[in-house]
């Protein structure tokens, strides 16, 4: 019979309970310990980058990117874990004036400007342009960022400062612009979908203004954001690899199928834009569509953000400095909506009308207005918004989206991912009537 103070067993119930007790802490104690040693490991190590080698290094050249990192600078510093060479990349020099070969360094390397010649760790280059090309696996370390592929240098005519341009496989570029564009975490059509429109909008840059100039692109949002290595992630080389070579194309007026620059933004609000209302250029995919998908994946302070204020004067500063046409009006007294494309619950402005003191007027388009503004684009974070005139100041109420809203809606790809959308389909309802082309490399 049991009772009160007896176990079942015969054994006193609180010998049983101590028993048992300690076995259970035994065990416990040491689960606890080897967690504890996983989350010191853990906290302890920094993000883990992708080191493998770069691919495609023996692409050919019209396939490579030339990326603008650093200009007008006059030193900077560089770090490689392997050997490289240095040689002359003037493409006007017949032959190459100097060319040196440099041993895996110790440490950080030194470049600076010394009497308007490139040094390197001490070696003096009077070649106007000069080109770093790391060994195996290809990888420089620029100002404490990771890149792969080579490195140019381009002195000014005048010799006072430099440019740093990073020229790299498109692969390997579009591996450090899609997870900077993007979540690595996101679904993996939408990245596909990410990696597609961003290899699209490169290469119909490049071909457009890079032959005008030493780079094809920047590295910020004024084109695609670029992090190198410190965007690569598994998730983004498989959308990049899964993807590789295909483009978006759209029909031309006399019947070739040609790509186009692909816009996209990160948050449209409900509606894309026509691109001529942004950037003044039609092209029959970027004229606009609904966009029932980003208010559930966008955060609600970039979907809605809250009212903006700028002080009248302060607005007529930044306009005036950064537009000469403006300059003319002198203070600007009014600020009317000239042209909106309207969507039902809310409207994006296209085109702004300035009045100034002096009766004269001017117009500009509402994103040009909005980024000489803020040319950060996170307070006026887009041209989704009402004017209020506050007497010393103007408001900016209603804020809707994040971006100039062209294109791929990148929250919008996600949430259509979400709901089971290919990649295919996400680019097809974004860029109507578009064919995707694979290229050879």
């Amino acid at each position: 019979m049991f009772t009160g103070n007896i176990h079942p067993t015969g054994i006193p119930a609180k010998i049983v309970f101590r028993t048992v007790s300690r076995e259970f802490l035994l065990a416990l104690i040491g689960q606890t310990a080897i967690l504890l040693l996983l989350a010191v490991l853990l906290c302890g190590c920094k993000k883990r980058q992708l080191v493998t080698p770069t691919p495609q290094m023996d692409t050919d050249p019209q396939y490579w990117v030339r990326v603008l990192l650093l200009n007008d600078i006059n030193d900077c510093t560089l770090e490689i874990t392997s050997a490289f060479g240095v040689d002359n990349a003037d493409p006007n020099l017949q032959k190459q004036d100097e060319s040196a070969g440099f041993e895996k360094p110790d440490g950080p390397v030194n470049i600076r400007l010394v009497d308007n010649k490139i040094e390197i760790s001490g070696k003096s280059f009077s070649d106007a342009q000069i080109i770093i090309s790391p060994d195996e696996p290809y990888i420089f370390k620029l100002n404490g960022r990771d890149y792969r592929g080579k490195l140019k240098l381009i002195t000014s005519p005048d010799g006072s400062s430099f440019d740093a341009i990073n020229i790299v496989p498109i692969e390997s570029y579009l591996a450090g612009v899609a997870g900077a564009e993007m979540p690595n975490y996101w679904e993996p059509e939408a990245l596909k979908a990410q990696v597609i429109a961003a290899r699209t909008y490169c290469l119909y840059t490049k071909k457009r203004f890079g032959r005008n100039r030493d780079w094809d692109v920047g590295k910020t949002a004024a084109h695609q954001v670029y992090k190198g290595l410190g965007a690569e992630s598994a998730a983004i080389w498989n959308a990049v690899n899964q993807t590789t070579g295909m483009v978006l194309t759209c029909k031309q007026n006399d019947g070739t199928e040609e790509i186009f620059p692909a816009y996209y933004s990160s948050t449209c609000g409900g509606h894309t834009e026509n691109s001529k209302n942004v950037f003044g250029e039609s092209f029959k995919p970027l004229t606009g569509v609904p966009c029932p998908y980003c208010q559930d994946v966008a955060k609600p302070k970039f979907f809605f953000w809250p009212m903006v204020r700028y002080d009248k004067t302060e607005i007529t500063d930044r306009l005036t400095q950064r537009y000469e046409k403006i300059r003319r009006l002198g203070y600007i007294a009014d600020i009317n909506i000239a042209k909106q494309s309207d969507y039902g619950d809310f409207s994006r402005m296209a085109m702004i009308e300035l009045h100034g003191t002096n009766g004269e007027k001017e117009f500009i388009r509402a994103e040009d207005f909005r980024l000489a503004i803020d040319s950060s684009g996170r307070k006026i974070k887009s041209a989704c918004f009402e004017l209020e005139d506050l007497d010393d100041s103007w408001a900016f109420l209603s804020g809707r989206g994040w971006g100039h809203g062209v294109g791929m809606c990148q929250c919008g790809a996600e949430g259509m991912a979400r709901c089971g959308k290919t990649a295919e389909e996400i680019l097809s309802y974004y860029y109507p009537e578009t064919k995707i082309l694979t290229l050879e490399y």
